[in-house]
């Protein structure tokens, strides 16, 4: 790509943001900020207890993000978050107005097997249909691609590059 731009990596929960996320990062050669880092400690311990998040929950974390994707503007980065609205999206922009999005996007099925198969991760399985629901695909009037995460790693790696490198042009 000509110039680095800051590329989120979202979707719900388990179509593997912090797996692709770092992946992408090094193709592209920019560094790369795992948003569940950005998150309070009240939104971990609320998550981990099975409760979803709301958007007063979300704001700050989102902020957070904003202010570390600004940062990188004109370096590059990416970064993982779910950005699963609309409106979370356009708070991110607001902040950092040229980030990209990357959508992870698959079958129900492989990414809760997915979800099942991941250990050490605060974000249960029994939140996924909430995930779902709270889902707002990208719009046309939105910088971003979806790329389906059938596939190894590596190969959704190169379809996301692939396609971030189509919407450069």
């Amino acid at each position: 790509m000509s110039t680095p731009h800051v590329v989120v990596v979202m979707g719900v929960a388990g179509t593997g943001k912090t797996t692709i996320g770092p992946l992408l990062a090094a193709s592209l050669g920019v560094p790369y900020a795992e948003g569940d880092d950005f998150h309070p400690a009240d939104n971990i311990a609320k998550m981990s207890a099975g409760v979803p998040l709301d958007d007063a929950d979300r704001e700050p974390w989102l902020d957070a993000i904003g202010r570390w994707a600004h940062g990188r503007t004109g370096l590059g980065g990416v970064v993982a978050c779910s950005a699963l609205k609309r409106t979370y999206r356009d708070r991110l922009r607001a902040a950092a107005p040229d980030v990209e999005f990357l959508h992870l996007t698959g079958d129900r099925a492989l990414i809760e097997r997915r979800m099942a198969e991941r250990k050490g991760h605060f974000m249960p399985t029994a939140l996924l249909d909430s995930q779902f629901a709270t889902l707002q695909p990208l719009q046309g009037d939105e910088a971003g691609v979806a790329v389906d995460v059938a596939g190894s790693p590596q190969e959704i790696t190169e379809r996301a590059v692939a396609a971030l490198r189509r919407l450069e042009n």
